[in-house]
Parts: structure tokens; C-alpha cells; sequence
């Protein structure tokens, strides 16, 4: 398409990895490499479809992946005990734990910083009203970019399937679905993902949608949230 969208929300494999865990519940101590590593994969194909950048370290990861699927289908060397097995996968577990770790602390370093930015000095007390409700916005939840790619991957699987292909010509760019969101959102306060892409037939014009809305996202035009995990996304004006 020749079109290349980098994000601020970009995150790395370890969030990717911590992402699958937690979408199917895995215990991080007893990671089924097979299937982590083939989810893995389809994240990636993903990316490389709608042409993102896709960093190093994500290549890196496939590798590793890879490596200990093919050391878990090697027969265990006779003579060495359960006690004194090496799991491929402990190296992997000690790394994601550790990151978890750090991300866990970051994260509750920044609500201590949110909470502090709430203080006020002695000497000023304005005016509340306590009658005033809370934002609805409170009680949701920031999407990752990997949220987003599973939105679209669903996007995907839900188009209408069809057992003839007809080559045509798709005339469609990024400015024009970014104006078709605006429009969307001009009419309703809020915007789930799921009814932007309903209905859309084609799958460029689903590609290249999505690629506004993340490009959006970019710019501060939109914002995007979740009531729960894997949730469908809610899409607001930043404005």
C-alpha cells in the first residue's frame, strides 16, 4: 500500500507474550510454547499486513519461540532425572516474570503521579460539586495496540464469505475513511469498533479503515477504550 503507520503505542514482545497468556489464561510457569508460538505468528502476520513497523526484538522473539518448540519435541537425554531436566522454557518464564515485574511497578509509579497531580497546597480549596456525577470514561480501560488487532482479525473473520473472486479495482485512501470515522462520530457521542466495521464488505476498505483509526489514535484525534478485556473497543472524539 505504501503506506507505513508508527505508533506511540507500539509495544514490545514481552507485552505481546503477556497479552496471549492473559487471553487464555495461561499459567506463566506452564506456557504451552505450540500454542503461544503459532498466536505469536498470526500477531505478526497481522502487522505485516496492515504495514507496520515491525521492531527487531519481535523477530528476535519468533526465534526463541521457535527454538524451544523444536528442543520441547527432542526426546529427554536418558539417564537425567525429572529433579535435573531443564525446562527450555524456564529461561523465557524468568524473563517474562522479571519484565511483568517492571511493568507492574511502572505501572503503579504512574498512579501514584495521577494521584498526586489530584493534591492541592493548603492555602487553596475550590469549589466541588459533590452532585456531579462521575465520567463514564472512569470505569474503562486502555486498549493496546494488540486489543486493536484482535478487533481487527475479528473485523476480518466476520466478513461475508464468498467462493468466487472478482478482480476489482478498489479506489480507497486513508483520508477518506478518516473522514468517514469523523462523520460517524459527528452522529453519535460514541462509536464501538464492531458497528464501524459492520458494514464494510471489502477487505482493503476494512484494511485501510483500520489504518485510519490507528493513525488517529496517533494524533490525538480519537480515544479508544475497553470495559473489560478483550471487550469490544469504544471509540470517542478526543475533541
Amino acid at each position: 500500500m505504501g503506506y507505513r503507520v508508527k505508533l506511540d503505542i507500539f509495544e514490545g514482545p514481552f507485552d505481546l507474550l503477556l497479552y496471549l497468556i492473559r487471553k487464555h489464561e495461561i499459567d506463566i510457569y506452564d506456557i504451552p510454547i505450540h500454542i503461544i508460538t503459532r498466536q505469536f505468528l498470526e500477531y505478526i502476520e497481522l502487522m505485516k499486513m496492515l504495514d507496520l513497523e515491525i521492531a527487531g526484538e519481535f523477530i528476535e522473539m519468533v526465534a526463541i519461540l521457535m527454538n524451544i518448540k523444536a528442543r520441547m519435541l527432542l526426546p529427554r537425554p536418558a539417564g537425567v532425572s525429572e529433579e535435573d531436566y531443564e525446562d527450555p522454557r524456564a529461561e523465557l518464564v524468568e524473563r517474562l516474570i522479571e519484565y511483568k515485574r517492571y511493568k507492574e511497578a511502572a505501572h503503579e509509579l504512574s498512579r501514584y503521579e495521577d494521584r498526586q497531580r489530584l493534591l492541592y497546597p493548603r492555602n487553596f480549596f475550590p469549589s466541588i460539586d459533590i452532585r456531579q456525577e462521575e465520567e463514564p470514561d472512569a470505569y474503562l480501560k486502555d486498549v493496546s495496540l494488540f486489543d486493536l488487532l484482535l478487533a481487527f482479525k475479528r473485523a476480518l473473520d466476520n466478513m461475508p464469505k464468498v467462493t468466487y473472486h472478482e478482480v476489482k479495482r478498489i479506489d480507497i485512501t486513508i483520508e477518506q475513511q478518516t473522514t468517514f470515522i469523523i462523520e460517524r462520530l459527528k452522529r453519535r457521542q460514541m462509536l464501538l469498533f464492531s458497528e464501524l466495521m459492520a458494514g464494510i464488505r471489502e477487505k482493503m476498505v476494512i484494511v485501510v479503515t483500520f489504518l485510519a483509526l490507528l493513525e488517529m489514535i496517533r494524533a490525538g484525534k480519537i480515544i479508544v477504550r475497553q470495559s473489560d478485556v478483550f471487550d469490544d473497543i469504544r471509540i470517542k472524539s478526543a475533541a
